[in-house]
């Protein structure tokens, strides 16, 4: 008898100790990387897109993908001038903002940081432009609906005391 209850000790230990080790590597799982809501807040720019001035005249297409598992917004930029440009843009979680780090083939590197709120991102950074002088950028990206984004970009050569448009345009999404 004292056999029998020695095995059913055992074999319930056995089942207790399966169980746990079951249950405590389901807790310890990490979470998939940038999976927070926060990840997800530019994604409304992900696309193909079409971009106009304000007149409606076009300027150029941008095409805006998901990379590096969804931790990277990549631009693809292509403007009627010639311009040709990439940004990459990123969550950061030890800062809680977003980066974007932006280059073209004029020679221009853009550095800007931000945040979303109330459906515009915007990001902003001192830089200096092509002909020397310090500048500051800040650009919004505004949701309008599922098909289209306003982008204002403008820059202050006086600290944010005025703007100066550098570019406004409005993507139509194309697919």
């Amino acid at each position: 008898m004292k056999m029998i209850t020695n095995i059913t000790t055992l074999a319930a230990l056995s089942i207790t100790i399966a169980l746990s080790s079951a249950a405590l590597g389901a807790s310890t799982t990490p979470p998939k990387p940038c999976s927070a809501p926060e990840y997800r807040q530019f994604d409304f720019w992900v696309g193909n897109w079409r971009v106009t001035d304000p007149q409606g005249q076009f300027a150029g297409t941008n095409d805006v993908t998901t990379e590096y598992g969804g931790c990277v917004i990549q631009e693809h930029w292509s403007g009627t001038g010639g311009d040709v440009g990439s940004s990459f843009n990123a969550y950061r979680a030890s800062t809680r903002q977003w980066h974007q780090t932006w280059v073209d083939n004029q020679g221009q590197v853009l550095l800007l940081d931000g945040s979303y709120d109330n459906g515009v991102m915007t990001l902003s950074g001192t830089g200096t432009s092509l002909s020397g002088a310090e500048r500051l950028n800040r650009i919004r990206w505004t949701r309008i609906d599922d098909d289209h984004v306003r982008q204002l970009w403008d820059s202050s050569i006086d600290s944010g005391k005025t703007w100066t448009v550098v570019f406004d345009g409005l993507y139509t999404r194309t697919k």
